[in-house]
């Protein structure tokens, strides 16, 4: 075979295997694209130092809200540092600032051990103060399927999960860029019955 065949051949070969290269390069690209909507979660930091006694109903409460929206992360601040939620025990009835918080803002969440001595779950109280903090008002009076009923489900309700709705109107207020941007509401809403 004449050197000027060898080399079309070769060069056809070479052109090829770089053609496939670039395509298998190419496929990752939509792992990138998942970076780029993993990226776009909002993050929020909270601080229960200040909330003795209701640590495991607090993580509880968060683990509910991350397994229940994908726009918003609630995750444990580091010690000494900013938190955009930031959670204390009381002995009176809870109660929280009413958001949506936004990062680099702050809300107030208080755990009261009133409800707690009147019979309510602790979980169920502290999931649903953080659903105040991600703009979720009160739902009362309402079953016990409605995380935002409060106490108007009654003593004997230990639902911690938000429902359909619920995880709807969060999910909506944070997947939003321009949502970013709204101010947090504010009003503190006492969860007394």
């Amino acid at each position: 075979m004449p050197l000027g065949t060898w080399l079309r051949a070769g060069t056809s070969a070479a052109a090829l295997v770089l053609g496939m290269a670039g395509t298998a390069t190419a496929a990752p690209a939509p792992a990138g694209t998942a970076s780029t909507a993993q990226a776009a979660v909002v993050t929020l930091r909270y601080d229960d130092s200040r909330a003795a006694g209701w640590e495991s109903a607090i993580a509880a409460g968060v683990a509910s809200w991350n397994a229940n929206v994908s726009s918003v992360r609630l995750v444990e601040a580091a010690p000494g540092s900013a938190a955009e939620i930031v959670i204390v025990a009381t002995t009176g009835w809870p109660q929280a600032t009413l958001g949506p918080v936004r990062p680099g803002r702050q809300v107030r969440v208080e755990l009261g051990s009133q409800a707690v001595d009147q019979g309510y779950n602790k979980t169920r109280i502290a999931a649903h103060e953080l659903g105040h903090s991600l703009g979720l008002p009160d739902t009362k009076p309402g079953p016990c399927s409605q995380l935002m009923s409060g106490s108007s489900a009654g003593t004997a309700c230990t639902n911690a999960a938000p429902n359909t709705t619920e995880r709807s109107r969060v999910q909506s207020t944070y997947a939003s860029a321009l949502a970013a941007l709204a101010p947090t509401n504010g009003r503190t809403l006492v969860d007394a019955p």
